[in-house]
């Protein structure tokens, strides 16, 4: 079940580093008693691989990388100890656990209330499927918009630049690298970027103008092969900032 694509994306590890951490994914149960110098005698290795993998993949040394991949990897090998209903429990503090109100504001003032120029809203694989609901709501608001996946030419985003007045993207691991090449173009146009992807540190986040975390309870599930409420989270989103959106409009009216 576990894919570490996304895990290890960007961060340039060569094959005995990818050796080195499926072992220890694969051994989380002993390997921080076993310590850096016998997982590097196991893997015909020396300890500062182990160290400089930790380094690569942004931790301060093993323990740290450890007790990092310690939760992502134990929410996706073993079951929850939740009853199977309590991961569709839903309500407004899973939003507002990772999210602030500055940014559903911000949403609506750079995105949702522009006039003339287009939202351009663009995701690949299973997140295409939320960005098409996304793209025929704002339809339905009026809003002009653009959707396009990694299926669809390079024309369709290059071409329409200079109309685009926000960029949208979705990305459930925020690595995504066809997300990220479109998003590091859309910012070097002054274009207003904006993401929603897992509540975890990554590189679409960063990149962003304004980012939107939603929980990822099987973090290293990047095939989307277990139960999961990322994507139905998504949508709950997008309903709250179209909420907000229509309650200060009609706020504005009522004046």
């Amino acid at each position: 079940m576990i894919d570490l694509n996304k895990l290890v994306a960007g961060k340039q590890l060569t094959e005995l580093d990818e050796k080195i951490l499926h072992y220890v994914i694969d051994n989380m149960d002993t390997v921080l008693q076993m310590g850096v110098r016998e997982i590097a005698r196991v893997n015909f290795t020396s300890p500062a691989s182990i160290i400089r993998l930790s380094k690569k993949l942004g931790y301060t040394g093993f323990v740290d990388m450890y007790y990092h991949l310690l939760p992502k990897v134990s929410h996706t090998q073993q079951p929850s100890e939740k009853s199977p209903e309590d991961i569709f429990k839903f309500d407004l503090d899973d939003i507002f656990q990772y999210n602030s109100r500055e940014s559903v504001d911000r949403f609506i003032q750079k995105v949702l209330n522009l006039k003339q120029q287009y939202i351009f809203i663009y995701a690949t694989g299973f997140s295409a499927i939320a960005g098409e609901y996304l793209y025929k709501k704002l339809l339905v608001l009026g809003k002009k918009t653009i959707f396009a996946s990694g299926t669809d030419s390079i024309g369709v985003f290059e071409n329409n630049l200079e109309d685009i007045g926000a960029f949208v993207v979705i990305s459930k691991s925020g690595e995504t690298q066809q997300v990220i090449d479109k998003l590091t173009s859309a910012k070097e146009q002054g274009i207003c970027t904006v993401s929603f992807t897992k509540n975890e540190p990554n590189r679409v986040a960063e990149l962003s103008d304004i980012h939107f975390k939603i929980y990822d309870r099987n973090e290293l599930d990047d095939r989307n092969m277990l139960p999961n409420t990322f994507f139905p989270s998504l949508l709950m989103m997008f309903e709250y900032l179209f909420k907000a959106y229509l309650d200060e409009k009609n706020t504005v009216q009522d004046k």
